[in-house]
């Protein structure tokens, strides 16, 4: 018994320290069939129980699925994009895809097959994932040609089922290129909307995609995050792998992490109000994409910088308050009290908290005995 418990664990554990992929058939009533759909649940899903992870509904799944994967996986790596709940439709049959995505040549709406399908994504599909999985409300929707013309066809909603959206070389039904931009200025919720074309890609469709372009890059309302892309030496197909991280670091620029090239041309050269740029920075990831995290270590390191060069020492007390906020345990909060009295000359004061950081948890590069060392320091220096 304890063996075979062993054995559960450590499959456990293995389980969860990857994406957990895995094909399975969903019975839809409005369809009235089963289909194909693969699930990709994040790394980290086991073992955050409170982690909600936002939405990537992949049409074309059977063979966008893997790219799509491969680009979030490389680029949460090295922590520029969240880790991304992926749910793909196979349509691997050109018969099934036309089908799913058929519409009226007049409106250009959907009808017979198409708008059954557009209801089981809608009223099916993503109620579903939301209600089994740890879904947070921000939900992307991604296609290529047919189907990425298809997926505009949310945006004609009053409420948009989907926060953003990535058209791949559309094929554009009626009137899309004239309409689209004209409801996207009547949404109330932040959009944001991403699309591609290639000099390699099918003509026709390529006039109508550059003036879609033409009627998008004039919208000027806040909350619509818009990019287009026109790949030279591409195809029809290859500019799919061009596309996908450029659409995604779009969406998540928000999320990553304080750059280099962010700290020197823009924080740093500020007068004041450094704190304050890392608290903004985080609330508008919250409300942009409904993400909520910690503040990372390395971005407190780099305010603490920025103060330094600056000699801006009064604003270690906000950051001290903001730190104990997201790592009260630790010996950050009472770090940065104690550098602010160690740059103001104030040692006794200084020791104090290097004591008192002593006594918390270690975090980073902060440790026991970086803490006594400072302390004995100031001690000397009173």
């Amino acid at each position: 018994m304890m063996k075979k418990a062993l054995i559960f664990t450590f499959l456990a554990v293995v389980f969860t320290s990857f994406a957990q992929k895995s094909t399975e058939q969903f019975t839809s009533k409005k369809l009235g069939e089963d289909r194909e759909i693969t699930i990709v649940v994040p790394k980290s899903y086991g073992f955050d129980k409170t982690k909600k992870y936002p939405l990537l509904v992949l049409l074309d799944g059977d063979y966008l699925v893997n790219p799509f994967q491969g680009a979030l996986d490389f680029s949460n790596y090295w922590d520029d994009m969240p880790e991304v709940f992926i749910v793909a439709i196979s349509q691997n049959k050109n018969k099934e895809r036309y089908d799913d995505c058929e519409v009226s040549i007049e409106t250009g709406l959907p009808e017979e097959k198409g708008n059954l399908f557009f209801e089981f994504i809608g009223t099916e599909l993503v109620p579903y994932i939301e209600k089994n999985y740890r879904i947070a409300p921000f939900k992307i929707i991604a296609g290529h040609d047919t189907t990425a013309g298809f997926l505009n066809i949310y945006l004609y909603k009053e409420t948009p089922l989907f926060d953003a959206y990535i058209s791949l070389s559309p094929e554009l039904p009626i009137e899309m290129e004239n309409r689209l931009p004209e409801r996207i200025n009547q949404i109330t919720k932040p959009i944001f909307y991403y699309h591609a074309t290639a000099d390699g890609d099918l003509k026709k469709m390529q006039t109508r995609i550059k003036k879609l372009d033409e009627g998008l890059s004039k919208i000027t309302k806040t909350g619509f995050n818009y990019k287009f892309d026109d790949f030279k030496g591409a195809s029809h197909y290859s500019l799919v792998l061009h596309a996908i991280p450029n659409a995604l670091y779009q969406f998540f620029a928000v999320y990553q992490p304080i750059t280099s090239v962010e700290f020197q041309e823009k924080i740093v050269k500020m007068e004041s109000g450094y704190v304050t740029y890392l608290s903004d920075k985080y609330e508008t990831l919250e409300k942009s994409l409904n993400i909520s995290m910690p503040i990372r270590l390395n971005d407190f390191k780099a305010i603490e910088a920025a103060i330094l060069r600056n000699k801006a020492y009064n604003e270690f007390d906000e950051l001290s308050i903001l730190a104990r906020k997201h790592y009260p345990k630790s010996m950050l909060p009472d770090y940065h009290l104690a550098l602010m009295f160690e740059k103001k000359e104030d040692y006794k004061r200084a020791q104090k908290y290097y004591i008192n950081a002593f006594n918390k948890e270690p975090i980073g590069d902060l440790n026991k005995d970086m803490m006594f060392d400072k302390s004995e320091e100031m001690k000397k220096m009173q």
